[in-house]
Parts: structure tokens; sequence; C-alpha cells
């Protein structure tokens, strides 16, 4: 049968689809990227926020119009909430919780009525990350999370922590780099606690994996800042360590961290960021910002504000505040109203875009290994339309070519960074011959 697939929301729920995407596959089945050709479209919802959860919903609904006579499936974040829906309400064939995930293939197969080709199980399947058009696979390290900060719904709605075997994590990437794949993004509900399950930690994990793979470049998801101990940062002297980190502050106030259960404080944030730029070269630093969380006074802002640019970002996910039922926090005295907390999104969004462009400013004139990964075509007033390619270097700084295709067939390619794009969100490169 044709399986479609489609997730909103986190890297994580990124690389579940693209597991099950193998799982369909093996299974003799066939990947269509198009909801109207599917016999089977599976959703993989996100509850991370009110909006996320409408957004699922808006989803569901227009793939349920787009393929009125497949089955349609959802998981993820939003059913094990219930903030998805009945599937009676929402026309779902199949409601799958977070907790039975590792089994939705399974389930699919043996709950839907539809027939399978047995032919396909005996054809060498296309990889399902060349399926949709990947060069970057997100891999699956763990689940759960041990912590309970006072805003998030997600450690609720999937669990404990639950930690995959290093072989078993080796084999998925020897397998990738071995179809074609080039980065591998290592991604959990707490990237950190890797391990804590199987008595083993995220650097035993990574060092094994620069030992036993080949795969040119490495990268982490979200890691919560807490979690890198003494020496985590010799690892990036091995090079295929890409100098980049995802680590969420959520905010500059430390009032407001402890309102968040959150367990790093603004000076030790300041120590690890120093700590990770001291030791490796062109390190970036991006994180996760939420405004507007209970009890958040115009002195927290500021405060917050400032040690933001004392700090400086490559770049920043701003989060306004929603409180999710189940929470500590949707309980808290001293909700903020909505329209400070646009104001205070607006403010910030226009601080991260200045950051951004400071930060590639900063790299023009030297030279990066870009990672391709797309194109598109390009329409400025009163110009031809031209094509780029746009791709990724080490430390994720985003750059464009002018080209239809990625320089030397994809891959990694030298470039020399020349100038900032006007909008301040990517560097314009040139190709090193």
């Amino acid at each position: 049968m044709n399986i479609h697939l489609k997730a909103l929301g986190c890297r994580l729920n990124e690389a579940e689809l693209e597991s099950w995407a193998l799982e369909f596959q093996q299974a003799g089945h066939q990947l269509v990227t198009n909801a109207q050709d599917a016999d089977v479209t599976v959703v993989n919802t996100c509850a991370v926020t009110k909006e996320a959860v409408r957004k699922s919903r808006k989803l569901i609904n227009r793939l349920r119009r787009e393929s009125p006579y497949g089955k349609l499936v959802v998981s993820g974040c939003a059913v094990s909430t219930g903030e998805a829906g009945s599937a009676t309400e929402l026309g779902i064939d199949l409601l799958i919780d977070n907790s039975k995930k590792n089994q939705l293939v399974k389930n699919v197969t043996d709950s839907l009525p539809i027939s399978i080709m047995p032919e396909g199980a005996t054809l060498p399947a296309e990889s399902a990350l060349f399926a949709r058009n990947r060069q970057r696979a997100f891999i699956k390290i763990q689940d759960g999370c041990r912590y309970r900060c006072s805003y998030c719904i997600v450690t609720i709605a999937r669990g404990e922590e639950q930690s995959r075997s290093i072989k078993d994590i080796i084999d998925e990437v020897n397998r990738l780099h071995r179809e074609g794949v080039e980065e591998i993004v290592l991604t959990g509900v707490h990237v950190g606690g890797y391990g804590s399950d199987i008595q083993s930690n995220l650097t035993e994990l990574v060092t094994e994996i620069l030992a036993s793979t080949e795969i040119p470049r490495v990268r982490f998801a979200s890691v919560e800042p807490w979690d890198l101990g003494e020496g985590f940062f010799t690892l990036f002297e091995n090079q295929r360590l890409m100098p980049h980190m995802h680590l969420p502050l959520q905010s500059g106030s430390d009032f407001i961290l402890r309102r968040m259960a959150r367990r790093c404080r603004t000076d030790d944030f300041e120590s690890l960021v120093k700590q990770a730029r001291n030791q490796v070269k062109n390190f970036n630093v991006t994180t996760d910002i939420i405004v507007g969380f209970p009890g958040e006074t115009d002195q927290h802002w500021s405060e917050s504000i400032e040690f933001i640019e004392k700090i400086g970002f490559g770049h920043i996910h701003v989060f306004s505040y929603s409180p999710r039922a189940g929470t500590k926090a949707a309980g808290m005295q001293d909700q903020i109203a909505e329209s400070v907390k646009k104001q205070r999104s607006a403010e910030l969004r226009t601080l991260a875009d200045q950051m951004r462009k400071d930060f590639i400013t900063a790299q023009l004139d030297t030279t990066g290994l870009v990672l391709w990964e797309g194109n598109h075509t390009l329409r400025s007033p009163g110009e031809q339309p031209k094509p780029h390619v746009f791709g990724y270097t080490e430390n994720y700084t985003r750059v464009r070519t002018e080209a239809r295709e990625a320089p030397n067939g994809g891959g990694i390619t030298s470039c020399r960074l020349t100038s900032v794009e006007p909008g301040g969100k990517f560097a314009d490169a040139q190709i090193c011959n």
C-alpha cells in the first residue's frame, strides 16, 4: 500500500517519521509524497503549545479532505494528552498513543483492512530518507524525561526515559551512511539524559559513534545545559562533531528560571557558553526563550533581554508562553496578558534577528564546509528569478549560492562566505575551486 507521512513539531517527531518510513518499506509498502495518492496517511502530532495542538488538528482535517478514501492514522503528543480529539470527531481510523509508537507500523498493518502486495517485500526498498529528499538524518536516541519543568507538557505526554542501545544506534548510523547520508542529528526528549536507564551516558554514545562509524558530520538536537559534564567539549576535538549546540535557556531571569523549575541559572549558563567558545573554534550557540511566563514582570523581562544580549546567540526560537493543562505553571497566579506577550515577543524577535545578522557578518571572508540540502528560485522586485541552492556550514550557518543544482552533484563543498543576505537570514557563498 501507499503510505504518506507527516510530522509537526520537534526533531524527535521527524526522527520517528524516518523510522516508520523504513519499517513500512521493509514490510513491502511504498512511500508517496502526496496524501491524495495514499492508502494510509500517518500524522505525528505536537502538543508543546496550544498553537501546536491547533495546527495538529488543522493538518488532520486537511489530510482527511485531501484523502477521503484513504485511512488516517494519528499519533504523537496531542494524542497522548487527549487534545487531538476523538477518532469519531476527526474521522480518524486509528489513534496511537506515544507509549505504543514503537509498534505503530505493526498496529497499522494489523488493524487496518488493507491488502499488502507481498512481492514488494522482496524488492530492494529505496531509502526513506531519499524518498523525502534529505541529506540529513534525525536519529532518535531516547524518549521521555525524568525532569518536570513547570511549563512542559511534553514530559507528561512522553513518559519515563527510555534509551536505545548504543549498538542499535551505531547500526542505524552506519546503514544511513551507506545510503549516502552525510550528517546525523542526535535527538530525543532529553538528549543529555541518554543512558540514565541503561548505565551509559551521552559522552559514551558520542565517543562510540565517532569510533565505530565514518559518518562525516554529527550534530546534536536540543541538549539541556545542566547535562554537559566536565570535559564534554573535548569531544569536539574530533572535527566530525559539528561546532554547534542548541542549549535551551528559556529565560534570562533567575527568578523566572526558578518558577520554571529549571536546573540551570544564568551564571551557570554563561560559564558553559564561555567554556564552549573557548574550547571550540567558531562555536555557535542557539537557544529557546519562553516569553510571558507567569509572574514575569517588566523588571524580569528587562533582566532577560539584558542577559540574552550579553550572551549573544546565532538563532533564537521565541515561544509565547501557553498554559498547558496538567502542568504546574498552568495553575500559577500572575498570568501575563496576551497583549504583553505579543509585545515582548516582537521585541525579542527584533533582537534575535540582529544577533543572527551579527553572527553571520562575523564569519564573512572565512571558508566553511557546506552540506547542500535543497534549491529554491528567488524572486527580487524588478529582477529576473534566480535559482539558488541552500545548505549549512559546520556551525549551522545557513548559506546560499546561485546555481540550479547543488555543486559537485550535492554533498559537502568548501565555500567562502562573501556577504549577508539583506534580510539577515543567511550568507551568500562562493564555491571554492
